[in-house]
């Protein structure tokens, strides 16, 4: 199979409320990846979270075995700190292999809940 995808994505639009409806743990607000890894290879994935006033944290470790897509919430990376709510921040994530990263958004502040998604930017 063709390795396809990107060793570096970026994106800038992360901001996880804090107000949740409905049941834990699936219907908290959640910023989300989708980690695609078509290789024959594990993808070893490193993250990095940046804030408006703050310094970025980092690096956050996750594999993707081969083969395999893997979600990842953003909301469930806490080592080495836990990712802030109610903060904006932008997301750098480099990969050792070539990968395609999706960005989501789970909004359940209110009744009328919301998700969205978009590609991550795809960096040469």
């Amino acid at each position: 199979m063709k390795k396809i995808g990107k060793l570096d994505w970026a994106f800038s639009g992360g901001r996880i409320p804090f107000e949740s409806t409905g049941e834990e743990p699936m219907f908290n607000s959640h910023d989300k990846i989708s980690v695609l890894n078509t290789s024959e290879e594990e993808a070893e994935i490193e993250i990095f979270i940046f804030y408006e006033y703050e310094a970025p944290v980092g690096t956050y470790e996750v594999k993707v075995k081969s083969k395999r897509l893997r979600k990842i919430r953003i909301n469930d990376l806490i080592d080495p700190a836990a990712v802030r709510l109610e903060r904006n921040y932008g997301c750098y994530i480099r990969s050792n292999v070539p990968v395609v990263i999706q960005f989501s958004r789970m909004h359940t502040g209110q009744k009328a809940n919301a998700i969205m998604g978009s590609m991550a930017f795809p960096a040469d």
